[in-house]
């Protein structure tokens, strides 16, 4: 399109960009490209252990949390086998099914929220995995302790469930709890977690979930050897000290959130209140097309017919210039 000036809302990613601290980490680690990165991501791992108060044997990584759903499927899934998902949620759930031949299951969501209740009546004898975002993309809803605690009263420890919290940083309404919470009471539940997001590594990708000692075992047995490169390890290790740019990256979100969600509203779309770093919106025609019409204006947001939802755009929370930027090209694309 001849375009000068881009600004990307799409993949929801940092926008104020990874820590100072890490990039440092990054330079230092260059010279070290020729050698292998350290196999079991140690330092990260002990680190890791000591920050979340669990045993470096129930960390894994992945190269991004991505490849550690994938792995998942591979290690538990078979053909007899089924997968339970809601019917909104990241696809790549129900692609960790259908890779194995395994049976995947769909669950309705309640509003645009899972509705853990009845993913817990869906499970049978038969599922090994149950996948729940919190907070979920792309609606940037959550699912409550109380939810997940009278989930737990009915799932047995036979099936192991996921709970992906790629965006659990950005959460700050106190009903909301970690996953970590049922796996110290000893529930078969694996946490997910990625430096993709505050932390602003996305392209370094590092994930890791934590999880029983044993399920890690079994996953460790097919992980692919040295799958984190060594300045990505740096970096998130890095990352880690930094909290104030973990506080900044909070604070823009919660002082720029709200000012997208009254100025979308203002101009008459439905906006589902989020708890994450962005915003999925309802703009009453095809998302794709809105979607390419910000295209051509230099402004890239995700269009989420993929989602199940075909006339909405999900849109993540930038800088105060590029949501202003947004805005005026939505606009103009509502009203052309």
């Amino acid at each position: 399109y001849g375009l000068r000036s881009i600004i990307k809302l799409a993949s929801n990613e940092n926008a104020l960009g990874p820590s100072p601290k890490a990039l440092a980490a990054i330079r230092k680690a260059v010279p070290m490209v020729h050698r292998y990165p350290e196999g079991s991501c140690h330092y990260l791992r002990e680190r890791l252990a000591r920050v979340h108060k669990v045993r470096a044997e129930e960390i894994i990584f992945g190269n991004g949390s991505d490849e550690i759903i994938e792995l998942l499927g591979k290690t538990f899934l078979h053909t007899d086998d089924e997968v339970v998902v809601s019917d909104h949620a990241f696809i790549r759930y129900a692609m960790a099914g259908r890779l194995m031949g395994a049976r995947v299951v769909t669950v309705p969501m309640r509003g645009y929220t899972h509705d853990v209740a009845a993913m817990a009546e869906a499970v049978t004898p038969n599922t090994r995995l149950v996948f729940i975002a919190n907070p979920n993309n792309p609606t940037g809803t959550a699912v409550t302790m109380a939810e997940l605690d009278a989930y737990f009263e009915r799932v047995s420890d036979l099936t192991i469930t996921v709970l992906d919290e790629a965006y659990a940083e950005f959460v700050t309404d106190r009903r909301y709890e970690s996953g970590l919470r049922w796996f110290r009471k000893g529930r078969n539940v694996m946490v997910l977690r990625t430096f993709s997001k505050i932390h602003g590594l996305a392209g370094l990708r590092v994930g890791y979930g934590v999880g029983r000692a044993d399920v890690v075992h079994y996953l460790d047995r097919i992980r692919p050897p040295f799958n984190v490169n060594g300045p990505a390890q740096a970096a998130a290790l890095a990352a880690l000290e930094d909290r104030a740019h973990v506080t900044r990256s909070l604070k823009l979100v919660q002082k720029e959130r709200p000012r997208m969600q009254r100025a979308l509203e203002a101009l008459g779309l439905e906006v589902v209140p989020s708890v994450a770093n962005f915003l999925l919106v309802g703009v009453g025609r095809p998302g794709k097309v809105v979607f390419v019409n910000l295209l051509k204006r230099g402004i890239i947001v995700r269009a989420m017919d993929e989602y199940g939802y075909p006339e909405h755009i999900r849109v993540t929370i930038g800088r105060s210039n590029e949501n202003a930027r947004f805005l005026s090209a939505l606009k103009e694309v509502l009203t052309a």
